[in-house]
């Protein structure tokens, strides 16, 4: 499950809205499903794409726990099960099996104009595969590391525990490229 800070600072980067089509790549326990789901509220729909069965399940059980009656929920491996999805004002990768060059341009083809494509990455080979896929193919790029810590009680005081720290790489389309004058250099 994404971590709550985590999905606070993602859920700011897709910039979502009233009426969004949102896709939910790797969806796994889909917490950040059912939270986009209520932020594009009934007009729009998330599309929850997982392989596991556990996670199609947990899924289920979080959109009916919380009244998120706007999510589809897909079962299959992406990018092969994108194809005839509804076309995305939003796109977030949460996990990619593997395939994320494959995903990206999936979900390039079919995004809508003006839309922004968002990957979480744990893993400094899916920052850089992300970034050059992204780069490529003309996204402006915003990129951040979000690092947190949550107090743990230790004892009668309370210590700090480092979470490990996510790469949030955010793909606005049709803006001006990173290549173009953007700050964010790795």
């Amino acid at each position: 499950m994404t971590k709550r800070e985590i999905r606070a600072v993602t859920l700011s980067s897709l910039r979502l809205a009233a009426g969004h089509i949102v896709w939910d790549v790797g969806a796994g326990s889909g917490s950040l499903t059912v939270e986009a789901a209520l932020m594009v509220e009934e007009d729009g729909k998330v599309i929850a794409i997982e392989r596991q069965d556990e996670g199609l399940e947990l899924i289920r059980k979080n959109s009916e726990k919380f009244g998120a009656k706007n999510i589809e929920i897909v079962s299959g491996e992406a990018p092969e099960v994108l194809e005839g999805l509804a076309a995305p004002d939003r796109v977030f990768i949460g996990g990619s099996g593997g395939n994320l060059a494959g995903i990206i341009e999936a979900a390039d083809e079919r995004l809508k104009p003006g839309g922004c494509l968002v990957i979480n990455a744990v893993t400094i080979d899916t920052l850089c595969n992300a970034r050059r896929e992204l780069k490529s193919r003309g996204y402006r790029l915003e990129i951040s590391q979000v690092q947190c810590a949550r107090a743990n009680p230790l004892g009668s005081y309370h210590m700090f525990e480092g979470l490990n720290p996510v790469h949030v790489i955010c793909g606005l389309r049709g803006e001006k490229s990173e290549a173009e004058g953007e700050s964010h250099k790795l």
